[in-house]
């Protein structure tokens, strides 16, 4: 995802301007610190409200709040993500797609978009963060609340698809403010239209902020730390120039980039995960049998098996998205008639991102013998020795390098690779995302496009020369604001997601639907 990451380790995230003068930098500090005083001050309560914890424990309530729906949605719609994920695979390689259905793009470029938006940094650092706090353990938790996820996918963007608009020009727009806007009214709910702005205003925040500036910033430090410190808002012009060139173009032009991008950034982390699992191929079943006694035990973790679930189903919930209503908005793009196979297609999402990605970092950190137990129960980096939760989310992306650095000792650049295609792939799909709520606020245009797209290069810019922490908090907590005003439209829609199911698989049973020659 954008970022994965708890607002307290945003203050690690902070850029300083090494190479200029250093009148210029005090200056660039003062600045920062008066707009992070400024903006906590005035904020703070919202960040505090969004993340935070259930009396007595360290559970944030709105993870609660993603699991029970992704609960809800996998008992109602009788465990889909088992059921049809052959189904959904066949709809991917195009087996069912008729170039002339209405939409701009196939069903593999939709999900390609999508997962662009949420495999980002939180894949290499969030999840080395929760397997240090929660122990092995905390994999198993993690990959059960990713397929829990893949049901509040699955009915979002059936959702997103069925109620987007479409154009005479061919362009659609859609995602949760059209489904609640138009669903609503159609079922003679009230609310529809206030839940539907509500959504838009946390959507464009978070575009700006956890999509945008947060990603900048952590594509900066990695640069810097392989070639060398210099001015951040370079790399900020620079990322600010190739963002614009292709997000100017809109969608198809987006989506031309994430399936090239998303599946060589894909296979360069995931392939070289497989290539140390390899060499460590006589530690896998320890690793597994760590990993299952610490998801019931709390192997070697402060709070035992509730700290393992904890920090578990954080990272799922942190890392997919599922239930945040993002997905919808790139999936609703999608060439087809049937709303329901691209909420099929969407199921996929989680399970690549959570349950592969996720956990083949999980796997090589527990399998290269990374952590060790403490004597308070807590995991330790193994050569530095001090607490991974006291540094925060840059010891993550620290833990994951060292992690494959024991193995192959140029990873760092493959990593620092990854990170910069992560922040790119996840700018260019947030933009998308903060246009079409931007877009259902102040109407469709190129005009209208084009000045949120400016704006939105501004702040890639911003994002990469500046440390605003405050600011960035805030536009995490919207993007979490966004899932709770996405799942109570959920749980009121769902019966039209079962009846959408229901006519479909009666006629793909009857052979109704045929694959497209």
């Amino acid at each position: 995802m954008y970022r994965n990451a708890f607002p307290a380790a945003l203050a690690a995230a902070g850029l300083a301007l090494m190479s200029a003068p250093a009148f210029a930098q005090e200056q660039a500090a003062s600045l920062d610190d008066k707009v992070n005083q400024i903006f906590a001050s005035s904020t703070g309560w919202f960040v505090s409200l969004i993340f935070s914890n259930f009396p007595g424990t360290n559970f944030p309530w709105i993870v609660a709040w993603l699991v029970i729906g992704a609960t809800v949605f996998t008992l109602y719609f009788g465990f889909i993500q088992f059921r049809a994920v052959g189904h959904s695979i066949a709809l991917v390689k195009g087996d069912y797609s008729d170039p002339n259905d209405a939409g701009e793009v196939s069903h593999f470029q939709a999900l390609a978009t999508a997962l662009s938006g949420t495999v980002g940094l939180g894949n290499i650092a969030g999840v080395a963060v929760a397997v240090s706090i929660g122990g092995p353990g905390a994999t198993f938790w993690m990959i059960l609340a990713g397929l829990m996820g893949m049901a509040s996918k699955f009915t979002e963007c059936t959702l997103g698809v069925k109620y987007r608009n479409e154009y005479p020009d061919g362009r659609v727009s859609g995602g949760p403010m059209y489904y609640l806007t138009k669903g609503f009214a159609e079922r003679g709910l009230p609310g529809g239209k206030i839940l539907a702005v509500l959504f838009s205003i946390f959507c464009i925040l978070g575009a700006l902020g956890g999509g945008n500036m947060f990603q900048a910033n952590q594509a900066h430090q990695q640069i810097s730390g392989i070639v060398g410190a210099y001015p951040g808002w370079i790399t900020g012009v620079i990322f600010a120039g190739v963002v614009f060139a292709v997000i100017v173009g809109g969608l198809k032009s987006i989506a031309k980039v994430t399936e090239k991008v998303v599946p060589f950034m894909g296979i360069l982390y995931v392939g070289t995960a497989l290539i140390i699992i390899a060499m460590n191929a006589d530690q896998i079943g320890w690793a597994f049998g760590q990993i299952f006694e610490g998801a019931f035990t709390g192997l070697g973790v402060a709070g035992g098996m509730v700290g393992a679930l904890i920090q578990g189903f954080k990272r799922a919930a942190f890392s997919n998205e599922a239930g945040v209503g993002s997905a919808a908005i790139a999936h609703s793009a999608v060439r087809t008639k049937e709303p329901i196979t691209e909420g099929f297609v969407s199921l996929l999402e989680p399970f690549i991102d959570t349950v592969v990605v996720c956990t083949m970092t999980a796997l090589v950190i527990i399998i290269t013998g990374q952590l060790v137990a403490g004597p308070d129960g807590n995991y330790l980096l193994n050569e530095a020795g001090t607490a991974v939760q006291t540094v925060g989310g840059t010891s993550g992306v620290g833990l994951t390098s060292a992690a494959f650095g024991s193995a192959i000792s140029w990873f760092p650049y493959v990593l620092a690779i990854a990170v910069v295609l992560f922040a790119f792939s996840t700018m260019i799909s947030w933009s998308y995302y903060g246009l079409k709520a931007w877009t259902y606020l102040f109407g469709e245009g190129e005009t209208k496009e084009l000045v949120f797209k400016v704006i939105f290069c501004i702040f890639v810019v911003i994002g990469a020369a500046a440390n605003l922490g405050p600011v960035i908090d805030f536009s995490d907590a919207a993007i979490f604001a966004m899932a709770v005003v996405n799942i109570i439209g959920l749980y009121f829609l769902m019966p039209i997601v079962k009846r959408e199911l229901n006519s479909y698989m009666s006629r793909l049973k009857s052979g109704e639907i045929k694959k497209f020659e």
